[in-house]
Protein backbone atom coordinates (compact mmCIF):
# COMPACT_ATOMS: atom_id res chain seq x y z
CA UNK A 1 0.00 0.00 0.00
CA UNK A 2 1.64 3.31 -0.70
CA UNK A 3 1.27 6.75 1.10
CA UNK A 4 0.27 9.90 -0.40
CA UNK A 5 2.81 12.81 -0.72
CA UNK A 6 0.42 15.11 0.91
CA UNK A 7 -0.51 13.48 3.36
CA UNK A 8 -0.69 14.73 6.50
CA UNK A 9 2.07 12.68 8.50
CA UNK A 10 3.96 12.55 5.26
CA UNK A 11 7.98 13.88 6.08
CA UNK A 12 11.01 14.71 3.88
CA UNK A 13 12.20 12.45 1.87
CA UNK A 14 15.91 11.32 1.91
CA UNK A 15 17.42 13.41 -0.45
CA UNK A 16 15.36 16.34 0.89
CA UNK A 17 16.77 15.65 4.09
CA UNK A 18 20.36 15.71 2.54
CA UNK A 19 19.76 18.89 0.21
CA UNK A 20 18.70 20.79 3.38
CA UNK A 21 21.70 19.29 4.92
CA UNK A 22 24.18 20.16 2.04
CA UNK A 23 22.31 23.85 2.14
CA UNK A 24 22.80 24.42 5.95
CA UNK A 25 26.31 23.48 5.57
CA UNK A 26 26.81 25.97 2.70
CA UNK A 27 25.92 28.21 4.97
CA UNK A 28 27.87 27.51 8.04
CA UNK A 29 31.19 27.78 6.03
CA UNK A 30 30.26 31.05 4.49
CA UNK A 31 29.50 32.67 8.08
CA UNK A 32 32.74 30.92 9.03
CA UNK A 33 34.77 32.63 6.03
CA UNK A 34 33.17 35.94 6.53
CA UNK A 35 33.76 36.09 10.67
CA UNK A 36 37.20 34.77 9.71
CA UNK A 37 38.64 37.78 7.99
CA UNK A 38 35.71 40.14 9.68
CA UNK A 39 36.57 39.29 13.39
CA UNK A 40 41.36 40.43 12.67
CA UNK A 41 40.08 43.92 10.79
CA UNK A 42 37.42 44.42 14.37
CA UNK A 43 40.64 43.72 16.39
CA UNK A 44 43.31 45.76 14.98
CA UNK A 45 40.62 48.34 14.36
CA UNK A 46 39.74 48.21 18.36
CA UNK A 47 43.37 48.02 18.73
CA UNK A 48 44.06 51.12 17.14
CA UNK A 49 41.61 53.11 18.57
CA UNK A 50 42.83 51.45 22.18
CA UNK A 51 46.49 52.68 21.21
CA UNK A 52 44.92 56.74 20.01
CA UNK A 53 43.04 57.26 23.35
CA UNK A 54 46.55 56.06 25.15
CA UNK A 55 47.82 58.51 23.12
CA UNK A 56 46.03 61.60 23.22
CA UNK A 57 45.75 60.70 27.18
CA UNK A 58 49.26 60.80 27.36
CA UNK A 59 49.83 63.76 25.57
CA UNK A 60 47.05 65.79 27.61
CA UNK A 61 48.81 64.57 30.58
CA UNK A 62 52.08 66.03 29.75
CA UNK A 63 50.62 69.27 28.39
CA UNK A 64 48.99 70.07 31.17
CA UNK A 65 51.71 69.23 33.43
CA UNK A 66 54.14 71.50 31.60
CA UNK A 67 51.97 74.38 31.31
CA UNK A 68 51.65 74.41 35.07
CA UNK A 69 55.14 75.09 35.26
CA UNK A 70 56.17 77.55 38.09
CA UNK A 71 58.46 80.86 37.52
CA UNK A 72 61.23 79.35 40.30
CA UNK A 73 64.57 80.24 40.48
CA UNK A 74 66.82 77.10 42.88
CA UNK A 75 68.70 79.87 44.72
CA UNK A 76 69.34 83.31 45.06
CA UNK A 77 73.20 83.18 43.74
CA UNK A 78 71.54 82.43 40.15
CA UNK A 79 69.10 83.90 37.85
CA UNK A 80 68.53 80.73 36.22
CA UNK A 81 65.03 79.72 36.27
CA UNK A 82 64.05 75.81 37.60
CA UNK A 83 63.74 74.32 33.81
CA UNK A 84 65.52 71.89 32.27
CA UNK A 85 64.76 70.95 29.01
CA UNK A 86 65.70 68.40 26.17
CA UNK A 87 64.72 65.96 22.92
CA UNK A 88 64.14 63.96 25.15
CA UNK A 89 63.12 64.52 28.76
CA UNK A 90 61.77 67.77 31.01
CA UNK A 91 62.30 68.79 33.98
CA UNK A 92 60.25 71.55 36.10
CA UNK A 93 58.73 72.85 38.96
CA UNK A 94 54.83 72.80 39.43
CA UNK A 95 52.14 72.95 42.33
CA UNK A 96 51.89 69.03 43.77
CA UNK A 97 49.34 66.80 42.57
CA UNK A 98 47.74 63.96 44.55
CA UNK A 99 46.51 63.28 48.03
CA UNK A 100 49.98 63.35 49.33
CA UNK A 101 51.51 66.12 47.42
CA UNK A 102 50.19 68.51 50.39
CA UNK A 103 49.91 72.11 49.04
CA UNK A 104 53.63 72.38 48.18
CA UNK A 105 55.64 72.10 45.21
CA UNK A 106 56.77 69.49 43.15
CA UNK A 107 60.19 69.01 41.27
CA UNK A 108 58.54 67.33 37.95
CA UNK A 109 60.42 64.74 35.14
CA UNK A 110 58.98 63.63 32.14
CA UNK A 111 61.55 61.44 29.89
CA UNK A 112 61.81 58.28 28.20
CA UNK A 113 63.81 55.74 29.97
CA UNK A 114 65.20 52.38 27.94
CA UNK A 115 65.62 51.34 24.63
CA UNK A 116 63.66 49.08 21.92
CA UNK A 117 60.98 47.43 22.75
CA UNK A 118 61.68 48.39 26.44
CA UNK A 119 61.43 52.25 25.86
CA UNK A 120 58.88 53.78 28.07
CA UNK A 121 57.60 57.18 28.41
CA UNK A 122 57.76 57.97 32.75
CA UNK A 123 56.62 60.51 34.93
CA UNK A 124 58.30 61.17 37.86
CA UNK A 125 58.51 63.69 40.79
CA UNK A 126 60.26 64.48 44.39
CA UNK A 127 59.04 67.17 46.68
CA UNK A 128 60.77 70.54 46.21
CA UNK A 129 62.97 72.29 48.13
CA UNK A 130 65.34 75.58 47.34
CA UNK A 131 68.65 74.80 47.06
CA UNK A 132 68.35 70.79 46.22
CA UNK A 133 69.88 69.62 43.11
CA UNK A 134 67.67 68.13 40.08
CA UNK A 135 69.60 65.02 40.63
CA UNK A 136 67.70 64.24 43.92
CA UNK A 137 66.29 60.92 43.33
CA UNK A 138 62.49 60.71 41.96
CA UNK A 139 59.51 59.11 43.21
CA UNK A 140 56.35 57.86 41.83
CA UNK A 141 56.84 56.67 38.37
CA UNK A 142 53.98 56.80 35.96
CA UNK A 143 54.12 54.89 32.85
CA UNK A 144 52.86 57.35 30.52
CA UNK A 145 53.53 55.89 26.54
CA UNK A 146 55.24 52.75 25.93
CA UNK A 147 56.82 50.80 22.82
CA UNK A 148 56.84 51.56 20.44
CA UNK A 149 55.90 54.97 20.84
CA UNK A 150 58.57 57.40 21.55
CA UNK A 151 57.98 61.39 22.58
CA UNK A 152 60.45 64.28 21.91
CA UNK A 153 60.46 68.15 23.03
CA UNK A 154 60.79 71.00 21.51
CA UNK A 155 61.02 75.06 23.18
CA UNK A 156 60.41 78.21 21.94
CA UNK A 157 60.68 81.22 23.48
CA UNK A 158 59.80 85.09 22.69
CA UNK A 159 61.30 85.14 19.25
CA UNK A 160 58.77 81.96 18.35
CA UNK A 161 61.96 80.11 17.16
CA UNK A 162 61.49 76.36 18.01
CA UNK A 163 65.14 74.78 19.52
CA UNK A 164 65.82 71.40 20.87
CA UNK A 165 67.11 72.75 24.55
CA UNK A 166 65.82 75.36 27.18
CA UNK A 167 68.44 75.41 30.04
CA UNK A 168 69.98 78.04 31.72
CA UNK A 169 67.38 80.53 30.79
CA UNK A 170 66.44 83.67 32.81
CA UNK A 171 62.72 82.91 31.79
CA UNK A 172 60.83 80.16 31.22
CA UNK A 173 60.05 79.08 27.61
CA UNK A 174 56.59 80.29 26.00
CA UNK A 175 55.47 77.00 24.59
CA UNK A 176 56.58 73.56 24.34
CA UNK A 177 55.84 71.17 21.41
CA UNK A 178 55.49 67.05 22.48
CA UNK A 179 55.86 65.12 19.76
CA UNK A 180 54.63 61.27 19.77
CA UNK A 181 55.82 59.18 16.97
CA UNK A 182 55.58 55.42 16.48
CA UNK A 183 58.84 53.92 16.02
CA UNK A 184 57.76 50.47 14.65
CA UNK A 185 56.13 52.58 11.74
CA UNK A 186 58.23 54.95 9.94
CA UNK A 187 54.98 55.77 7.58
CA UNK A 188 52.95 56.83 10.60
CA UNK A 189 52.17 59.93 11.10
CA UNK A 190 53.73 61.85 14.54
CA UNK A 191 51.01 63.60 17.03
CA UNK A 192 52.42 66.76 18.39
CA UNK A 193 50.44 68.84 21.12
CA UNK A 194 51.60 72.54 22.08
CA UNK A 195 51.75 73.25 25.82
CA UNK A 196 51.09 76.55 26.67
CA UNK A 197 53.29 77.71 29.84
CA UNK A 198 51.07 79.93 31.79
CA UNK A 199 53.01 81.92 33.69
CA UNK A 200 57.24 83.48 31.90
CA UNK A 201 57.68 85.90 34.80
CA UNK A 202 58.43 85.72 38.57
CA UNK A 203 54.69 87.03 40.78
CA UNK A 204 57.15 90.49 41.83
CA UNK A 205 57.36 91.38 38.09
CA UNK A 206 53.97 92.83 38.64
CA UNK A 207 52.96 95.74 40.88
CA UNK A 208 50.01 95.81 43.42
CA UNK A 209 48.28 98.77 42.12
CA UNK A 210 48.65 100.41 45.82
CA UNK A 211 52.41 100.61 45.04
CA UNK A 212 52.39 103.70 42.72
CA UNK A 213 55.81 103.88 42.98
CA UNK A 214 56.98 100.95 42.17
CA UNK A 215 58.51 100.03 38.34
CA UNK A 216 56.99 97.67 36.32
CA UNK A 217 59.77 95.50 34.40
CA UNK A 218 58.52 93.86 31.29
CA UNK A 219 57.06 90.63 31.35
CA UNK A 220 58.27 87.97 29.24
CA UNK A 221 56.28 87.14 26.24
CA UNK A 222 53.19 84.62 26.58
CA UNK A 223 53.18 85.65 30.67
CA UNK A 224 49.80 85.51 32.36
CA UNK A 225 49.52 89.11 33.70
CA UNK A 226 46.94 88.11 35.55
CA UNK A 227 47.83 84.95 37.19
CA UNK A 228 51.56 87.03 38.80
CA UNK A 229 49.71 90.03 39.91
CA UNK A 230 46.96 87.67 41.77
CA UNK A 231 49.89 85.55 43.32
CA UNK A 232 51.56 89.15 44.29
CA UNK A 233 48.80 89.81 46.44
CA UNK A 234 49.17 89.89 50.07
Amino acid sequence: MTSRADHPQAGFTLIEALAAMALMGLLVSALAAIASHWLPNWNRGLNRIQRSESVSVALDRISADIAASEFIRPDGQTRSVLFDGSETSVTFVRISLGPRGGRGLDLVRVAEAGEGDGAVVTRKRVAFAPGRSSDHAFVDPVVLLQSPYRVSFAYTGADRSWTSSWRNAETLPVAVRVTVRNAADPTAPSISRIAVIHVSAPADSVCRPADSGCERPALAAGATVGRAAARAEP
